[in-house]
């Protein structure tokens, strides 16, 4: 009895064997992004270059959405919530260029919300941890004191911090993500050897 075209397995088996022959790809990939994470998070002047730079991009990306909700909300004609929908695009919008016209204050905004974020999480994660003792509960009572404490030292540097916390969780990030992407191809490249 011939195998099922469409089984998981078979599925698998052919992705993995076209992944394969693109491996280097990904590896590519990663590389560049560990060097560009790593450029980010290089200098003060670098970091500062970042902040601005994904706050500017978030900006924009205000501007756009806000213009385009405004069009769509007249294209699709008279409805209910065509109001609503007129006002939060005008909102993007108005943001969108405040943060554009001003990158620096959108900097301190930004990081101001990130230093709460951080604050509320890590305190979220403590009296979790402390209420439910769970499996392992200590991890997560570790991670809340991490996360609340670094939440209060961005917080408490504040608005100097404005200039670096962005660009070094960007370049964090970036960095993280490059070696996921290089162990993804150096896995492919095994994969497709043994099959």
């Amino acid at each position: 009895m011939p195998a099922e075209p469409y089984s998981p397995g078979a599925v698998i088996r052919h992705e993995l064997q076209s992944l394969h022959q693109q491996w280097w790809c990904f590896l590519l990939l990663g590389i560049s992004l560990i060097l560009i994470g790593s450029l980010c998070i290089a200098t003060p002047l670098t970091l500062v270059a970042a902040s601005a730079t994904v706050v500017l991009f978030i900006g924009f990306l205000m501007l756009a959405g806000g213009i385009m909700q405004v069009v769509s909300s007249f294209w699709a004609g008279h409805w209910t919530g065509m109001l609503l929908h007129i006002l939060i695009g005008i909102l993007y919008g108005v943001v969108g260029y405040m943060i554009i016209d001003k990158p620096d204050l959108g900097m301190l905004v930004l990081t101001k919300f990130i230093a709460i974020f951080l604050i509320v999480a890590g305190v979220f994660r403590i009296v979790a941890a402390l209420s439910m003792r769970f499996h392992d509960w200590g991890w997560v009572l570790l991670n809340g004191a991490i996360t609340l404490i670094l939440g209060l030292i961005i917080n408490r540097q504040l608005p100097e911090a404005a200039l670096w916390v962005i660009g070094l969780f960007v370049g964090i990030e970036m960095i993280f993500n490059g070696w996921a992407w290089v162990m993804l191809a150096l896995g492919l490249r095994r994969a497709g050897r043994s099959a």
